[in-house]
C-alpha cells in the first residue's frame, strides 16, 4: 500500500527514522494486533500502537468502567463511567487516528474463544491482570505459533517479556505453575503507582512495534524488571526449560483443553 499526504505528514516522525521510512511504516499499517485487556496496561498500549498506525487492533475486555479505574486505566474518562470497557477505548482509538480499524471482542478471553480471537492477528500483546489469563495467552500464542508480549505491573514494580516461537522461551518457563494467591496479591488489594502502568504499557507497544517492524534486538530470551522506586531497570536471560510442559523436549500440553473453565 502505497501511504497518502495525510499519512505521509502524521508519520513523518516514523519515517525519517532510517529503522522505519515507508516500508516500516506500511508494515505497521498493514498489522494486526490483538490487546487482551482495556485497562492499566492496554490504555498506553493501544494508544501508542493507534498513534504509531497499526492497522488494525482488537481489543478484548468484558469489564465496564468503573471510577476506581480512572487513576490508570487512561483511555477512559469520567463521563465513560458504567459503560464497556472495549466500546470506551474504541472510541478514544477512533478519535486518535482514523488510519486505525478497531474490532472490539466484549467477551473474556477464554478456552473456547482463545484459538479463534488470535489465529486473526499477527501478534499478541497480553495487557491482563491475572495468571489463568497469562497463562491461557502464552499457550494458545506459542500453540498458533504467534509472538506474545506480556506485562506485569504491581505497587511500583513492573515485569516485561516477549515470547516468541522458536526464540526462546515460554511463560511456562519462567513460571511453571502460578504462585499461590496470597503470595502475589492483585492490584485492588497491593496498590499500584498509576503512572507504572504507563511506563510498562509504552514498554509493551515499543517492543510489539520493533517486532512488527523488525528492527532492534528482540526481548525474547530475556526478562525485563523495572523498579519505579530505584529508579532501575534491570535485563535478566532466560533459559527455555526442557522440562516444560508446554515447548519442552516431551510437551503434554497440545492444546487448550487443560484451561477449559479456567479463564
Amino acid at each position: 500500500m502505497e501511504l497518502t499526504d495525510d499519512q505521509f505528514e502524521r508519520y513523518a516522525r516514523h519515517l525519517i527514522l532510517d529503522e522505519v521510512g515507508e516500508e516500516g511504516q506500511e508494515a505497521l499499517l498493514a498489522a494486526k494486533v490483538l490487546v487482551v485487556g482495556a485497562g492499566g496496561l492496554g490504555a498506553p498500549l493501544m494508544l501508542y500502537l493507534a498513534a504509531a498506525g497499526v492497522g488494525t487492533l482488537g481489543i478484548v475486555d468484558d469489564d465496564l468502567v468503573d471510577l476506581t479505574n480512572l487513576q490508570r486505566q487512561v483511555v477512559h474518562t469520567t463521563a465513560a463511567i458504567g459503560t464497556p470497557k472495549v466500546m470506551s477505548a474504541a472510541d478514544a482509538v477512533r478519535r486518535l487516528n482514523p488510519d486505525v480499524g478497531v474490532v472490539t471482542h466484549n467477551a473474556r478471553l477464554t478456552a473456547t474463544n482463545a484459538e479463534e480471537l488470535i489465529g486473526a492477528y499477527d501478534i499478541v500483546a497480553d495487557g491482563s491482570d491475572n495468571f489463568a489469563t497469562r497463562y491461557l495467552l502464552n499457550d494458545a500464542a506459542r500453540l498458533a505459533g504467534k509472538t506474545l508480549v506480556t506485562a506485569a505491573p504491581l505497587r511500583f514494580e513492573g515485569q516485561l517479556f516477549t515470547f516468541k516461537p522458536g526464540a526462546g522461551p515460554c511463560y511456562r518457563c519462567v513460571f511453571a505453575e502460578a504462585p499461590p494467591p496470597e503470595l502475589v496479591p492483585r492490584c485492588e488489594q497491593a496498590g499500584i503507582l498509576g503512572a507504572l502502568c504507563g511506563v510498562m504499557g509504552s514498554l509493551q507497544a515499543t517492543e510489539v512495534l520493533k517486532e512488527l517492524i523488525g528492527v532492534g534486538d528482540s526481548l525474547a530470551g530475556h526478562m525485563l524488571l523495572y523498579d519505579a522506586l530505584g529508579p532501575t531497570f534491570r535485563k535478566i536471560k532466560l533459559r527455555r526449560d526442557a522440562a516444560c510442559a508446554l515447548c519442552g523436549d516431551t510437551p503434554t500440553i497440545t492444546d487448550l483443553s487443560a484451561h477449559k473453565g479456567a479463564a
